[in-house]
């Protein structure tokens, strides 16, 4: 008879998101995995067999940081006005950001120095942002955008939301500062800039 499975994918999230919580507050040198087991309330034994070592554990953050941002970005419904569905998505990236913000600085920032992605996790990574250059595609190929290189205006908008919402995360913005709708107006007035006229 087989053992029964002990780590299961439930242990396996709570490990991660514990991970990602102790990077985003006391920083790189307070993951251990001695720590991380304890804090989840089981033994090094299970973040061993889950996850190999440390550097094995910050490539599956950074694989599962992007994992649940690439599913809310493909959850985004097109409604076939390209500007539209450019600020949606700019939405859904926010969103994102905020839900897993213990996750965001792995993904994007060197949070863990010297981490480097294997190639399937930055494969992940890649994926989550098909939908923007989809979107920014079919607004080329439907004559709405103007006639530029799809990554031009695909990396443009990373910039601006990365930017935004880096702003935000860090509390750098000013204390009275309207965010939701700021960021929205910003949405739009990029994609209004992208379209002919």
């Amino acid at each position: 008879m087989a053992r029964p499975r002990t780590h299961d994918e439930a242990l396996r999230l709570r490990l991660l998101d514990r991970a990602g919580e102790l990077l985003s507050t006391e920083g790189a040198k307070a993951l251990s995995l001695r720590k991380l087991a304890a804090d989840a309330g089981t033994s090094t034994t299970a973040v061993y067999s889950l996850f190999g070592s440390k550097p094995d554990l910050v490539n599956a953050l950074y694989a599962e940081g992007f994992r649940r941002f690439g599913e809310r970005m493909r959850s985004v419904e097109r409604t076939g006005d390209a500007a539209e569905d450019l600020v949606r998505l700019g939405l859904v990236y926010r969103e994102s950001a905020l839900a897993d913000r213990h996750l965001y600085s792995v993904m994007f920032t060197n949070a863990v120095p010297g981490f480097e992605p294997t190639e399937e996790a930055m494969r992940v990574g890649r994926s989550a942002l098909t939908p923007l250059v989809e979107v920014v595609r079919a607004g080329i190929s439907s004559g709405e955008f103007t006639d530029t290189a799809p990554e031009t205006i695909a990396v443009s908008a990373w910039g601006i939301v990365h930017g935004l919402v880096s702003l935000e995360l860090n509390g750098t913005l000013p204390p009275d500062f309207d965010v939701a709708s700021s960021y929205e107006n910003a949405l739009r007035a990029f994609a209004r800039g992208w379209q002919r006229s």
